[in-house]
């Protein structure tokens, strides 16, 4: 099961809350320096998963390796290799900002120099420099979502879990949470991202897992997932809405693919192979149309997802686990 090359492993995960089957079997495999995001349902056994990567929760059966450590028999060294952002923030509410981190120093044995200046690097990273000496209570939940995740950051953590980070941030910050997670990557730590926002997933992950019912259904890049519903689509609108019938007729012929009209004046035709988009857009010049947009893309993951599972991923169906805490 050992490979240098990667800096989690796991194999045959298996783990049961009562009569529910959290996980039934699931295999992992993150190359160090890049990023996995595991995308599911409410309930899929994402947290359960990371969990037990992170030496919280024992698996009932199967093996994990982190930096090298199994999660069972070494759980020290884990932790020491680890930095984890739960779903909730966990900080201490009657300590500021400063505090917090320090605190986190302390535990991790730096020294109260290097704990101070780790602690003032990264309050200003997550932009909470001027609330550093106010009171984590009287921060917003994006605040203390925000200085949970640096909480996780202080001692430089090879391997770094995210479980749904950007929960509770606004859109701008949101953002701002994707740059950091491209700059740990490219200081050399390796991420495993849990999320429900398929666009971050689309955004940071190198290899995305998808798990449903405690099962891994499908792995593969982003784009590798995307081609799983059909390949490429074209979409064309025509400046002259009078021109419809013409970009339909035009697209027929080139692609050999019926065209839909998918919005107001929009139309979309399926395309296996990528020198068909040059075709259209030459026909289209020739026959003297104009257009409003002309793009050539993959499905989106959200229509992915919806195919692997017939399901969204807040799929009221699906069981949670109150003793995992499973809200992902």
């Amino acid at each position: 099961m050992t490979s240098p090359d990667l800096m989690i492993q796991a194999e045959g995960l298996r783990k049961r809350f009562g009569s529910t089957q959290a996980l039934d079997g699931v295999d992992l495999a993150v190359p160090a320096g890049t990023v996995l995001g595991v995308l599911g349902p409410n309930g899929a056994g994402k947290t359960t998963a990371v969990r037990i990567l992170a030496t919280l929760l024992q698996a009932d059966s199967g093996t994990a390796l982190v930096g090298g450590y199994d999660v069972a028999t070494q759980p020290h060294q884990v932790r020491r290799t680890i930095g984890l952002t739960g779903q909730y923030a966990s900080v201490d509410e009657d300590l500021t900002g400063t505090q917090n981190l320090l605190l986190i120093g302390q535990l991790l044995g730096l020294s109260s120099r290097d704990g101070k200046a780790r602690a003032a690097e990264l309050l200003e990273w997550f932009d909470l420099g001027e609330a550093s000496s106010r009171m984590a209570k009287t921060y917003s939940g994006g605040m203390r979502r925000r200085l949970d995740l640096a909480a996780s950051l202080v001692g430089r953590p090879a391997v770094i879990f995210l479980d749904e980070p950007t929960t509770g941030l606004d859109p701008a910050k949101r953002e701002d949470m994707w740059d950091v997670v491209r700059n740990l990557v490219d200081d050399g730590s390796t991420v495993l991202l849990t999320t429900q926002y398929l666009d971050e997933a689309d955004a940071l992950a190198d290899e995305i897992t998808v798990i449903d019912h405690g099962r891994v259904i499908a792995h593969d890049t982003p784009d590798g997932l995307k081609r799983v519903i059909g390949g490429q689509r074209i979409v064309v609108t025509p400046s002259d809405r009078d021109r419809l019938g013409d970009v339909e007729r035009l697209l027929v012929d080139v692609t050999g693919h019926r065209a839909v009209v998918t919005g107001r004046s929009e139309l979309t035709v399926p395309v296996t192979d990528d020198q068909v988009f040059a075709r259209v857009v030459g026909r289209l010049a020739a026959d003297g149309i104009g257009v409003n947009e002309l793009s050539l893309h993959l499905p989106s993951l959200d229509e992915v997802f919806m195919t692997l599972t017939g399901h969204g991923t807040t799929d009221s169906t699906h069981p949670t686990h109150s003793t995992e805490g499973e809200a992902a």
